[in-house]
């Protein structure tokens, strides 16, 4: 089996989800395959992006629209100066979030309303081939965010409703593109969560 080059795809969900693990994965295995494979995650993925990243995160109030208005200003610079590119050279593009967590995010969680960040998502301009939403109990997110340890940040504070609004965001905008995502169980181990994920992407895009 070989896959379609040139393709992009992202991962999404909550937190503790296991977004980041399987994404390295899963570029594991398809390094295996063969493919030239370019790992990412947003916010970031580039030095002008990873710099908003740190104001995103960080502890300094920012209105949900600004919220969502740098979000862009690093995704645009994301996939001006990384994604396109390597698509255009027939590589596979593994990105740890995109536009659809700032729409789970900052309209289902946060109110911003909807067609001001589709707007955005217009512009852009670069829609993945394939989107995993990786589901998982929300015992399990909460036990591995603590595991995680990685330092608060402004989400840290959000409280279970929000996460709860954009646990069902996510379920919403899956609904609404189903052709483009697949649901993946990531309450199983590491490794077979991506070996899900490389027979998904071998379904959807392989050939003989």
């Amino acid at each position: 089996m070989t896959v379609r080059p040139g393709l992009f795809i992202t991962l999404e969900g909550g937190e503790g989800a296991g977004k980041s693990t399987a994404a390295r994965n899963l570029a594991a295995l398809l390094r295996e395959d063969g493919y030239e494979v370019v790992l990412t995650r947003e916010p970031g993925g580039t030095a002008g992006a990873e710099a908003i990243r740190a104001l995103l995160l960080g502890g300094e109030p920012l209105t949900p629209e600004a919220q969502t208005l740098l979000h862009f200003a690093a995704r645009t610079d994301h996939a001006e100066a990384l994604i396109r590119p390597a698509l255009a050279r027939g590589a596979l593009v593994i990105c740890d979030r995109f536009y659809d967590s700032t729409m789970a995010y900052q309209h289902y969680g946060q109110g911003v309303p909807r067609p001001y960040i589709e707007a955005l998502i217009t512009l852009l301009g670069l829609t993945p081939d394939l989107s995993f939403l990786l589901h998982v109990p929300p015992a399990t997110a909460r036990a591995r965010v603590q595991a995680r340890n990685s330092g608060s940040d402004r989400y840290d504070a959000m409280g279970e409703a929000f996460f709860a609004r954009v646990e069902a965001g996510f379920a919403d905008i899956a609904a609404r593109e189903p052709a483009r995502f697949a649901h993946v169980s990531s309450a199983v181990s590491p490794a077979e969560v991506a070996a899900q994920l490389r027979a998904l992407v071998h379904e959807r895009f392989g050939r003989s």
